[in-house]
């Protein structure tokens, strides 16, 4: 389900029901039990479940609840959310009230003062760009290129995402051990297709973005003419960067985008890049090689260093120096940022300054926050009944691997052992971040987020030459998520997520694991995608499967590549299914294995009706209500072009045609639309 850098995210799905029973009501009429968990009013009984499951089993919802005006897309996952930012809220509220009585250096000093510069909005307001001029006076300043490069080099430069990325992570080949990386960035609209396409909906984007850009530099005291200039200027820096940059399904072949060479061999080939410089001044002059993600892009890189006239860098510098502080400058700024972002998310107003504040300290801050979280919001017991779940499930995926009959015994074996290797965080953190090194105060947003920003990288890059950090989490506690990392062979599951609707300690086996059981067998199952699959159970990008294996899985994968790829969500948009193949082989495998531990439990075995609805019908039902959502039209077509989710109905309603145990709980018949022939059904795990 998950998918970036050190760790791969949960997105959304949802699906339906068949005709066992006939209405709701007839349901209801046979019921002898009363069941937690599955909200029976959320069904569309006028939706036949074998037709279309993800408006039968959530029909109702979808229609009582419109995405709230500050919203894109609004489901379970919100829903969650917003309890926990009620509980995060209150957290720093009285952080907030309290840190002037807090010991010095705290976290409940940093969390509070960081929150309450972060919601001074008058104090921001009389700033004005007090705070932001030194930084800008800094890109003014630059002359050359040797200059360019020494401030391009320097940890506190503060520009945002420019050029390309750099940090410290696990080396895909050898991963006890960390590696510097570089990798393609620097643009500021979503996708590089943005700048590339020319459909009516790309062109009125680009439009809408150098509005945006004339503006801002508007705003920071450039005239009409010389605004539209540079926001010409910016444009085309982006698009050559665009055009040289990787598409979305290219970057998913890990292979391709691992190249390792030694800082001497990329110093000749990145000449104007100045590596050895910028080595030296992160902190990083021991290191010896280098991984390179995207070797051309790179290399168009350090060719506009030296082509690109200083003064139009410098633009492109200013530009993404603001933009990555927006929040903290005046409300001009972030209101000229919204009503751009409407054009991509068609939300209808911005999110309460409350809210994205509360976001901002949590990246800031995410694990001094975190621990107040858990304090309050996450029992010991919830703990131990998922780590109970989770070996469950990993019982239940290794009989589905032994039972395959188009494994061998070779890469059965390889199998599970990287299965039985699976590392598992549940909650929280063991040992949590040191954030000592970092100064907060209340006298400018700004600076805390810059301070953060700082310590954050110096925090990455002390990892370099050390053993790898086994502790470390890529979400925070509070997360309304999950992920699986490959490196670390890892499967976690933050204290956010495991509570209703996707784990509910009062509700039934069915509920439970149809929720949270397909959310853990989904982050197993990336260990087993068409990616995941290519790490071995050390980590390793290494190949454990027979030539016969691996081409009989791609073979069984690109039939869910065929499937989703007839999926349309809007008229003429169509889902990628090369794109968005790992997360739905991990819905698929997660789904079954999550079915078979399931059928396991005592409910299951009692086939007692609870509601009218089987044990069966109950963990399809929960399933699909935890994936409900409606999404805006503007964020369905972002989605498609750049988000390796499916939307959540295929999420939903794409696993469930694919199960025969779906269509015998609920009757399904040839002929229905949520029934697969035999044929053209996939089968792996």
């Amino acid at each position: 389900m998950i998918s970036t850098s050190l760790a791969r995210r949960l997105s959304l799905a949802v699906l339906g029901l068949s005709s066992l029973s006939a209405t709701v009501a007839a349901a209801q009429a046979t019921t002898s039990q009363k069941g937690v968990g599955i909200t029976i009013a959320n069904i569309d009984p006028s939706v036949k479940p074998c037709e279309d499951f993800f408006h039968y089993a959530s029909g109702n919802w979808l229609k009582s609840n419109p995405i709230p005006a500050a919203e894109s897309r609004w489901g379970s996952f919100n829903e969650l959310a917003d309890h926990n930012n009620a509980t995060l809220r209150a957290i720093l509220n009285d952080a907030a009230k309290n840190a002037p009585k807090a010991a010095k250096g705290s976290n409940a000093q940093k969390v509070g003062d960081f929150y309450a510069s972060a919601m001074d909005s008058a104090a921001i307001e009389a700033a004005g760009l007090k705070y932001l001029q030194p930084h800008l006076n800094r890109i003014a300043a630059i002359k050359d290129l040797g200059e360019m490069q020494r401030f391009l080099a320097d940890p506190k430069a503060h520009t945002g995402s420019v050029w390309y990325g750099m940090g410290v992570g696990q080396d895909d080949k050898i991963s006890t051990q960390y590696a510097v990386q570089f990798g393609q960035g620097g643009l500021s609209l979503p996708d590089r297709d943005y700048y590339l396409k020319d459909d009516a909906r790309s062109k009125a984007i680009r439009t809408a973005y150098d509005t945006y850009l004339v503006n801002t530099f508007k705003m920071l005291g450039d005239n009409e003419a010389t605004a539209k200039a540079n926001a010409a200027t910016v444009q085309r820096i982006e698009t050559r960067l665009a055009k040289a940059s990787k598409a979305r399904v290219d970057l998913r072949d890990p292979y391709a985008n691992y190249n390792k060479m030694t800082l001497a061999e990329a110093a000749a080939a990145y000449p104007n890049l100045a590596l050895p410089l910028t080595l030296k001044e992160e902190g990083l002059g021991a290191a010896k090689e280098v991984i390179i993600g995207q070797p051309e892009f790179l290399k168009e890189v350090s060719a506009m260093l030296k082509d690109e006239p200083i003064a139009d860098q410098k633009q492109y510098l200013r530009f993404h120096l603001v933009t990555s502080v927006v929040p903290a400058l005046p409300k001009a700024f972030g209101d000229e940022g919204f009503k751009f972002s409407q054009v991509l998310s068609g939300a209808k107003k911005q999110q309460p300054r409350w809210k994205r504040m509360l976001g901002s300290t949590d990246r800031a801050l995410g694990e001094a926050f975190g621990q107040l979280y858990v304090d309050k919001a996450f029992s010991p017991a919830a703990k131990a009944r998922a780590k109970q779940m989770i070996e469950n499930l990993r019982t239940a995926y290794g009989e589905r691997i032994k039972a395959t009959d188009w494994m061998s015994a070779a890469t059965k074996t390889e199998a599970l052992k990287k299965l039985n290797a699976f590392t598992v965080k549940i909650g929280y953190p063991d040992k949590w971040k040191d954030y000592s090194a970092l100064t907060i105060g209340r006298e400018s947003y700004l600076n805390n987020i810059l301070a953060a920003r700082e310590w954050a990288s110096k925090d990455e890059i002390s990892h370099f030459g050390k053993p790898i950090d086994r502790n470390e989490w890529g979400m925070t506690p509070p997360t309304v998520n999950a992920y699986y990392n490959p490196p670390m062979n890892e499967i976690v599951f933050p204290a956010g997520i495991l509570q209703p609707p996707f784990y509910d300690p009062k509700a039934d086996d069915a509920v439970n694991y149809g929720g949270i059981g397909a959310v853990i067998g989904h982050e197993m199952t990336h260990g087993f995608d068409d990616q995941g699959r290519q790490y071995n159970s050390e980590g390793n990008l290494k190949d454990w499967w027979t030539k016969e294996d691996a081409d009989k899985f791609n073979a069984k994968a690109a039939i869910v590549g065929k499937q989703y790829d007839a999926f349309s969500p809007l008229d003429s948009v169509h889902v990628n299914g090369k794109l968005t193949m790992g997360e739905n082989l991990a819905d698929l495998g997660g789904l079954t294995i999550a079915y078979q531990a399931f059928e396991k439990t005592p409910q299951a075995k009692a086939q007692a009706k609870i509601d009218g609805f089987t044990p069966e019908q109950r963990f399809f039902l929960a399933y699909a209500q935890i994936w409900r959502t409606n999404a805006r039209p503007e964020y369905l077509r972002q989605q498609v072009q750049v988000d390796p989710h499916s939307p959540a109905q295929f999420r939903t309603n794409g696993p469930l045609m694919n199960m025969p145990e779906f269509y015998k709980a609920f009757g399904c018949q040839d002929g229905n639309k949520m029934m697969r022939a035999s044929a053209d059904r996939s089968k792996i795990w």
